[in-house]
């Protein structure tokens, strides 16, 4: 996680390198997961047989994604930093193990591990919380990339180096986007996290946790002189809606999802007259507000693998 963060400011400064830092960081993270994929495939120890397929699965799509990730570059030069079907393989794979580890853990350890799914579901809008930024410092005169990253962008683009290159290197996805993916999935997994671990402040806890890491590998990074980004701080407006409406509103899932959207896009906008928010249209908040209630309600009705069933399953296997 800490090499897949300083990945996403390191292209946002340097001409891409397959051997550069971050990626050598995130090849030892990935060692490190398939001893341990290794050891829960041969002794079954800690996993279920589901949980231990959903793990073997996703390391399976993640080391096929690396290769992936090397021979598109090779053919395509850059690509968008976060939003590609390469990196979409990579999120897949780890999502898949984070799920098998979800499902034999509970309490806090279940939430620590809901921590890092958020983590992996909100990295592709980094490009944007990173990109208002790279707009904003081109626009002062002072750019946060160098020049042969700039170069190298303009030429595969075939445009000159300007205004209009920076903006669609920096914010190439439609603006409705970022909202709409924070609203209903990175707010889902906060659903989904309250739901399954079960305490009262999972929701706020989780999205505080994964705030106060940004804020760290933030400060981190511009020590380092990397380029920073805009936090998305409106998460625990979203959050602390979460725990309120699975306290107070258990039996109507459609009215906290309805609360929850509102929330969330108010922080929105309150972030935005506060400090810096990547670029967003809110126009399609019904349709965030739709989805989220349909989701929300369909988790409602599944019967939630509680923290017993949990141990059970671990030990009987």
């Amino acid at each position: 996680m800490v090499g897949s963060s300083w990945d996403v400011s390191w292209h946002f400064k340097w001409l891409r390198d397959d051997f550069a830092p971050p990626h050598l960081l995130n090849s030892a993270g990935t060692v490190i997961a398939m001893v341990l994929v290794g050891v829960h495939w041969y002794t079954g120890f800690g996993v279920d047989k589901t949980a231990k397929r959903l793990i073997e699965t996703g390391m399976a799509i993640f080391m096929i994604a690396i290769p992936v990730d090397v021979v598109n570059h090779q053919v395509n030069g850059l690509d968008i930093t976060s939003w590609s079907p390469s990196h979409a393989l990579l999120y897949l794979g780890t999502a898949l193990m984070l799920i098998g580890l979800i499902k034999v853990s509970s309490g806090v350890t279940r939430a620590v591990f809901f921590a890092f799914f958020l983590e992996n579901w909100h990295f592709p809008a980094l490009h944007q919380e990173y990109g208002v930024y790279g707009l904003k410092a081109w626009l002062a005169g002072s750019p946060e990339a160098e020049p042969s990253l700039l170069k190298f962008a303009a030429e595969q683009m075939k445009r000159p180096v300007d205004t209009a290159m920076v903006e669609k290197f920096a914010q190439p996805v439609s603006f409705w986007v970022y909202p709409l993916w924070t609203a209903v999935g990175t707010i889902f997994v906060l659903v989904l996290a309250r739901r399954t671990v079960g305490m009262r402040w999972t929701a706020t806890s989780i999205a505080a946790a994964y705030l106060a890491y940004r804020v760290v590998s933030g400060l981190l990074l511009d020590v380092m002189d990397f380029p920073h980004s805009a936090m998305p701080f409106f998460l625990l407006a979203g959050a602390v809606t979460i725990d309120l409406a699975f306290r107070f509103l258990p039996e109507v899932p459609v009215v906290g999802a309805l609360l929850t959207v509102a929330a969330t896009y108010a922080g929105i906008v309150l972030q935005g007259w506060i400090t810096e928010v990547p670029p967003n249209e809110l126009n399609a908040w019904p349709v965030a507000a739709v989805l989220l209630s349909v989701l929300w309600y369909g988790q409602s009705k599944i019967q939630a693998l509680s923290p017993s069933e949990t141990l059970s399953s671990s030990a009987s296997s």
